[in-house]
């Protein structure tokens, strides 16, 4: 008598960047990267740093992150992996999750989507928590940079109930790549968009203000930014490649950073820190001040905390 076979586990869902803009929506990312963060101030994410595998003329770079339950007390509940390589910075990055209890692979997500997604979602949250209430009107915000990273930080915003854009001025060094986008946002964020003339134009009579440049030098100028500002950095911010001026730093009353251990690992190359840089985790649990004051300028280090994409990818296939 042949014995009954054991039942078969479901299989992962393999999910690439056609999903990822169908499944995933703002709401989920950011409630997912914002639990995540709290999470990492708790205990309850381990992060560890970023594990780099030569490969000749480039790497191999995996990010690993175990992420408790809400109420778990530190219990994982899913853990996981991001992969990508340096060689070709358009490559597509592979992050695999795991549930923690069973032990079964439950979803591997490629492609080019999550990664900015999940960045767009970070800093949903830091403009949330840094920047001043836009009110009813909503904000005005600029935008410096018209690539994916700049598109994600919208798409995530435009569900923000708090700070929405009531308008986006586009800057970019091809005029007609930055009208491109500004239509693209009218038209799929329905947020009122248009592209300006200067950097200086984006920047100016805006509360928030996104910087998401590869630029090793300067984009915009520190005394552009007026009390009050909130900006966001995405771009290279080591001390000799860097999109914003060092004396931001000096304006700004705090530098939050997603995570200070990964901006620490620059060592003293990093621009605006380790020591001064505030954890966003931090602030969102209320154990360290953000925004003191209206005119506060608050400044934001997007480094993309380790764990957060596995997070969002889990989040995605209960999606």
């Amino acid at each position: 008598m042949t014995p009954p076979s054991a039942p078969r586990s479901p299989q992962p869902l393999l999910l690439g960047d056609a999903e990822v803009r169908a499944r995933l929506t703002p709401a989920t990312a950011t409630a997912a990267v914002r639990h995540a963060l709290l999470e990492h101030r708790a205990g309850g994410l381990a992060a560890p740093p970023r594990v780099h595998a030569g490969l000749g003329d480039g790497e191999l770079v995996f990010t690993v992150g175990a992420l408790a339950a809400e109420g778990a007390q530190g219990a994982p509940e899913v853990h996981g992996f991001r992969a990508y390589g340096t060689a070709d910075r358009a490559g597509e990055q592979l992050v695999a999750v795991w549930d923690s209890a069973s032990g079964r692979l439950t979803a591997v997500v490629h492609g080019q989507e999550l990664g900015p997604r999940r960045t767009g979602a970070i800093g949903a949250v830091a403009v949330e928590a840094l920047a001043r209430t836009g009110g009813p009107a909503g904000c005005r915000l600029g935008l410096i940079g018209t690539g994916p990273q700049g598109w994600a930080q919208l798409w995530a915003l435009s569900a923000s109930a708090s700070h929405r854009p009531a308008e986006v001025a586009v800057f970019g060094r091809r005029r007609e790549r930055a009208e491109r986008f500004a239509a693209r946002v009218r038209e799929e964020l329905g947020l009122a968009a248009r592209a300006v003339d200067s950097a200086r134009a984006a920047v100016q009579g805006s509360e928030v203000v996104i910087v998401a440049t590869n630029s090793p030098t300067p984009v915009l100028e520190a005394d552009w930014v007026v009390p009050g500002t909130h900006l966001s950095t995405l771009g290279p911010k080591s001390t000799t490649h860097y999109e914003i001026p060092p004396e931001l730093a000096g304006r700004a009353a705090v530098i939050v950073t997603d995570s200070p251990a990964q901006a620490g690992s620059y060592g003293t190359d990093h621009l605006l820190g380790p020591a001064p840089l505030t954890a966003l985790g931090a602030v969102l649990a209320g154990t360290t001040p953000g925004r003191r004051g209206r005119d506060d300028i608050t400044l934001f280090s997007s480094v993309g905390l380790a764990g957060t994409e596995v997070a969002v990818a889990a989040a995605l296939t209960r999606a």
